[in-house]
């Protein structure tokens, strides 16, 4: 039987606000196999970017345990924080590729080496690098910066990155937040036709009720204060 690729258990995360301490989400359990896909919806402040940043190590959980890909991180373990942070550096840069709302290039590169840049800390080849843009749309763009083009074209070229480094889990926050409606439904429809085309497990962030309905399973954050379905 297939691993998982992201798996929680019991995944739990609050915050405190004055002298109340409030639950973010409680007793989290997801479990997506490769290829699969999961939308996070609620409204603003119902947890969906801090459950992306916790499964991508940029935060921690109060308790429970996040896998990926058979590397498990417990809250409760005796591993040391540098140890742990070393692990979670070589998932991100290898096996985890992060698309945000606001696409995350270098601005003092092109388009073209913003990707040969992404696929070289992944220890991929960068001969795709121009494919990947040209899959997406823009590879006319390749040879200008990030400041000379439009939002849609950056956050095209943000997930030529993510691709370029052939992740096997993709976290994406409000890919299309910024963008106009027909914008976005463009870069959906790339981001989704290209996760399906290379099997990769996406978990998508969003308000778009539209947007959400394109993955195969959806979680409410808004509603989650108990262990639920996984993907």
């Amino acid at each position: 039987m297939t691993p998982p690729v992201l798996e929680t258990k019991g995944l739990s995360k609050s915050f405190v606000s004055g002298t109340e301490r409030v639950d973010v989400f409680s007793g989290l359990d997801i479990s997506l196999a490769p290829g699969q896909s999961l939308s996070l919806v609620g409204r603003s402040g119902s947890g969906k970017s801090t459950l992306l940043n916790i499964v991508c190590g940029l935060e921690s959980a109060d308790c429970g345990t996040v896998s990926i890909l058979g590397q498990r991180f417990d809250t409760g373990d005796a591993e040391s924080p540098r140890a742990r942070e070393r692990r979670w550096a070589s998932l991100r840069r290898q096996r985890i590729g992060v698309v945000f709302q606001d696409a995350n290039l270098m601005p003092a590169l092109s388009l073209a080496d913003n990707v040969r840049l992404r696929a070289r800390l992944a220890g991929r080849s960068t001969t795709d690098s121009q494919d990947w843009l040209q899959r997406l749309g823009i590879g006319e763009l390749a040879n200008r910066y990030p400041d000379q083009v439009s939002g849609g074209q950056r956050q095209r070229a943000a997930m030529a990155m993510v691709f370029a480094m052939q992740p096997d889990l993709i976290l994406a926050d409000e890919p299309t937040g910024s963008l106009d409606r027909h914008t976005a439904d463009e870069v959906a429809d790339t981001l989704f036709a290209l996760q399906a085309d290379a099997g990769v497990t996406l978990v998508l962030a969003t308000h778009d009720t539209e947007l959400a309905g394109r993955c195969e399973s959806i979680l409410d954050m808004a509603h989650r204060n108990d262990p639920g379905p996984g993907g």
